[in-house]
């Protein structure tokens, strides 16, 4: 009994979210090492530093990379020479190309700065090394803290923002599942809702000239094709009494055709995609990517739609035991078609935001995602045979899926050790809720 309380917890929405802030903290102290501070704070740091240590009157540069932080440090740095009344002789937020011209001309001009002023990355750069004038210590780094870059705010950034697509999927396959059935279908319809609203704003509301009416109208109809692709599932399934496994495998060789023929087979560039679509797929407020808030919105709605309501009760009923609802005066295939419908929606929309936030429509998106979402909903603690799930734990399983990922990429793991692991992962969270139902 203590065992199978154990694995209970485990298989539990809390349970779920424990082992994502372990798998965070573990991932946080084997990527632990020494980092240059930069932004804003850094910048301010470090000019004052290169104020003391420059004599009078000798020039001074501030060179950095093109990063947000980079640029933000770069402009502190600046704004606090100026407001000393030392100006820089130059300021470049580049490549090392551009550092080499800037330091060319001043060389040139018998101005070589005695103090060059650079982030942790462009302090890197091999390109000082070429001028006769150069000593190491000429250059000015800002100090170094001991941080992990699991925990970089452009990772976890990063991690969020892929995450997000995932999730929003999960939401409508965690629905399907719960019902005892399967979506496999839904990578291949996030491409067709791609090259739907791409194409249509590419040959009928003139490409990147395209209008707010008319991005909303091509969205539309991505959205109602995806809707469409989601309810011929969901009769196929209910009407036709096909297995769920095989009608959506079907789809999923259709869809991706049928995204191929309206694509002509070929990715729709950025020539065609309006910046307000594209801003659909980048940052929104406090720096955060629209894709993230909107994933946050669309799991409130649907933890209160699954935990609040009589629809999530009706699920759960239909998933527990199909014919006792049935009994109830259930109208068990409607809803097993309502969220095939809305499953096919989400994956739209999922298709929509990978297309504005990767500026382009293309029928190879979507290429095993399937596998991916249904991962997070299984390791979310969703039961395979129905009845069970929550919407928190499917968020929690998305992002346990993303952060290995994420992890192993910053360890320099192979992509076929990092296959081998996350599939590893993916039958133990099945075993657990073997476990869980064995001794329940």
């Amino acid at each position: 009994m203590a065992s199978g309380s154990l694995v209970n917890r485990i298989a539990s929405g809390s349970g779920t979210f424990v082992i994502l802030i372990i798998l965070m903290t573990v991932f946080s102290i084997l990527t632990l090492k020494r980092q240059s501070v930069t932004g804003a704070e850094a910048g301010t740091t470090a000019a004052a530093d290169a104020l003391r240590r420059t004599s009078s009157g000798a020039p001074l540069v501030i060179i950095a990379a093109t990063s947000p932080l980079d640029r933000e440090f770069a402009e502190a740095a600046r704004v606090y020479l100026e407001q000393n009344d030392r100006p820089p002789a130059g300021v470049i937020t580049g490549a090392p190309p551009d550092a080499r011209r800037l330091l060319d001309q001043l060389d040139a001009e018998d101005r070589f700065p005695e103090t060059i002023i650079v982030t942790g990355t462009s302090g890197g750069w091999t390109v000082f090394e070429r001028y006769s004038k150069f000593r190491e210590e000429s250059l000015l780094m800002p100090q170094e803290v001991l941080w992990p870059d699991f925990l970089k705010p452009g990772n976890l950034l990063g991690v969020a923002s892929q995450t997000a697509i995932y999730a929003i999927i999960a939401v409508g396959m965690t629905m399907v599942i719960i019902v005892r059935e399967i979506d496999l279908s839904v990578g291949s319809v996030l491409a067709l809702a791609s090259v739907t609203t791409t194409v249509f704003l590419r040959d009928y509301c003139g490409g990147a000239d395209a209008a707010l009416p008319a991005v909303l109208l091509a969205a539309a109809i991505g959205l109602t094709v995806s809707t469409a692709a989601g309810a011929i599932n969901g009769v196929l399934l209910t009407v036709c009494r096909l297995p769920s496994f095989i009608v959506t495998l079907g789809m999923m060789l259709m869809a991706r055709g049928a995204a191929q023929l309206v694509s002509n087979q070929q990715s729709i560039g950025s020539n065609s995609i309006p910046a307000v679509f594209r801003s659909a797929g980048s940052n929104g407020p406090l720096g955060i990517p629209n894709p993230v808030w909107l994933m946050i919105l669309l799991y409130a709605a649907a933890h209160f739609l699954m935990a609040r309501t009589v629809f999530g009760r009706v699920l759960y009923a239909i998933g527990g035991n199909p014919e006792a609802a049935a009994l109830c005066g259930i109208r068990t295939q409607r809803y097993r078609l309502l969220v095939f419908a809305i499953s096919g929606f989400l994956a739209g929309m999922g298709g929509l935001l990978l297309s504005s936030r990767l500026n382009a429509g293309d029928p190879k998106y979507g290429e095993m995602y399937e596998l991916e979402v249904i991962a997070a909903v299984v390791v979310g603690g969703t039961s395979l045979l129905g009845g069970e799930g929550r919407m928190l734990g499917t968020l929690a399983g998305a992002f346990i899926i993303a952060v290995i990922r994420n992890g192993m990429n910053l360890m320099g793991v192979e992509s076929a050790s990092q296959n081998i692991v996350l599939g590893a992962v993916l039958l133990t969270a099945v075993l657990i809720d073997q476990l869980k139902r064995r001794w329940q």
